[in-house]
């Protein structure tokens, strides 16, 4: 047995004690998440020899950040996961400090994952050396490191050890890989390219910060839609700008186009992805179907979770799929197999809702709330929907849409425990219909604006008992066109 199988092994083991202490308050339903402890990233979206894997940086041993190993689970639908043994920890000399974030590629039948291999250079972890390193699979499960690693070592400028998360994708007979990085205080990504996923040759610095992008680029991941590639990244320490950026760090994209022989992409200007509160080192994959499709880590770093002291702590969003709207915009909707979670049904249409609320007949902890409002005979200031209402009015957490300004507010201040706060964006394309597509997962919230122009995730922690739904206008009569409301499976039930 490799080191490498004897420490997975020893890590399950601890895994499987710390869930019989693991509080399951907060439990998500339907979302991936951790088992157990931490988890951050998403890493490795494929759909290989028919099924869908998700690796995710896990910490096994605490529900704080630490040595990063890769959880693994896997789907036949996009949307019912099973957990899978942990695929990565760390064990050789170039990742003993962690095996950080990175991708999945199908190399003739061959499952192999790229990662970066972590090693702290001091007991404070403040200096570091970051290797690119590969493991393959033949049965989708058990991961073995390559004789080869690591793969990449030497970064093509001083980056002060920042160089990691590998996106690595196939054009023609060659591979490419994007690095994230940083010179000085400014962000970057370098392009790669390979024969054989071994031996790799530096191209060039594919986009950089002009200086107010943040002193270092992070999951970087090139793709090509609707005739334009787009440089999808998670900059760290944009300055807040208005209503814009913010988060601690963030994620978004730019489109443009890539020349693949000088390895410079260009693009326009760079736009946040989703305008909620948590939502970072999103990555895609392009399945069978020749979908592009989208999970986030639905936390933020250095952000308040309840559940830390229940023994766990980060999830994910749901599959998100990705278009490219003719204006450019990158557009995030729910992917249809999430209609498979589907199970009670209300629907109910031509609600006239005067000044004040309209408590809607469901509730529950778990749900997708899909709302259509008229803007044509509105004469008022604001509408929206407050969910996971309690009954006493003391825990709600509010979606408002804006008529003078066009404006969407996500606010939580009312949201139990956890971090508090307001988030608001502009819904940059006006239409006589607003659809609020609301996804309620006991303590994550999803919004989907008029077919994904705006999207806005964030972890709510309110009671178990705060489960109305309300509708409400203020300053005139509004007309909802229709309401749906679903219950969802809980797609890990006791596990």
């Amino acid at each position: 047995m490799s080191k490498h199988t004897k420490l997975i092994n020893e890590a399950e083991t601890r895994v499987q004690r710390a869930k019989e202490k693991m509080d399951s308050t907060y439990r998500l339903a339907y979302h991936i998440m951790t088992p157990v402890n931490w988890m951050n990233d998403p890493n490795g979206l494929i759909q290989w020899n028919g099924e869908y894997h998700v690796f995710y940086q896990f910490h096994p041993d605490s529900p704080k950040w630490g040595p990063m190993h890769w959880g693994h689970v896997k789907s036949k639908d996009l949307v019912h996961w099973e957990r899978a043994p942990i695929a990565l920890a760390p064990s050789e000399w170039y990742d003993e400090g962690g095996c950080f974030s990175g991708s999945a590629v199908n190399n003739n039948g061959v499952l192999t994952l790229i990662y970066t291999g972590n090693v702290w250079l001091n007991e404070e972890q403040t200096e570091l050396k970051q290797h690119q390193c590969i493991a393959t699979s033949k049965d989708g499960i058990h991961f073995e490191k390559d004789a080869s690693n690591p793969v990449l070592s030497e970064p093509p400028f001083d980056c002060q050890g920042h160089i990691r998360d590998p996106k690595v994708w196939k054009r023609g007979d060659d591979w490419y890989m994007v690095l994230g990085t940083r010179e000085g205080n400014n962000g970057k990504v370098v392009l790669y390219k390979s024969k054989d996923l071994r031996q790799w040759e530096y191209v060039n610095i594919l986009a950089q910060s002009d200086g107010s992008l943040g002193y270092m680029w992070e999951c970087p991941d090139v793709f090509h839609l609707n005739g334009k590639d787009i440089l999808l990244f998670s900059p760290q320490g944009i300055e807040p700008d208005g209503d814009r950026f913010q988060n601690l760090h963030q994620t978004g994209y730019v489109v443009g186009t890539l020349d693949y022989e000088t390895g410079k992409l260009a693009h326009g200007a760079f736009e946040e992805l989703d305008k909620g509160f948590d939502f970072y080192a999103a990555q895609t994959f392009e399945d069978e179907k020749g979908r592009r499709i989208l999970f986030g880590w639905m936390d933020m770093w250095e952000s308040f979770m309840p559940t830390q002291a229940h023994g766990w702590a980060g999830a994910l969003t749901i599959p998100r799929l990705l278009e490219l709207a003719d204006d450019e915009k990158l557009l995030m909707k729910p992917v249809p197999e999430l209609q498979l979670l589907r199970e009670g049904h209300v629907r109910m249409e031509s609600i006239s809702i005067r000044e004040g609320t309209y408590t809607l007949p469901v509730k529950d902890d778990r749900l997708e709330l899909l709302v259509r409002f008229s803007l044509t005979d509105f004469r008022g200031n604001a509408f929206g929907v407050k969910v996971r209402c309690s009954s006493d009015g003391s825990e709600e957490t509010i979606f408002r849409y804006d008529v003078k300004d066009s404006i969407v507010t996500f606010d939580r201040n009312r949201s139990g425990k956890g971090e508090g706060g307001i988030r608001r964006a502009v819904l940059d394309k006006q239409e006589d219909v607003v659809t609020f597509h609301v996804f309620i997962d006991r303590s994550s919230v999803e919004l989907f604006v008029n077919g994904g122009r705006l999207v806005m995730t964030g972890r709510i922690y309110p009671s178990e008992t705060s489960q109305g739904i309300k509708l409400f206008a203020e300053g005139g009569i509004l007309t909802v066109l229709s309401v749906e409301a679903w219950t969802l499976q809980d797609i890990w039930g006791e596990e």
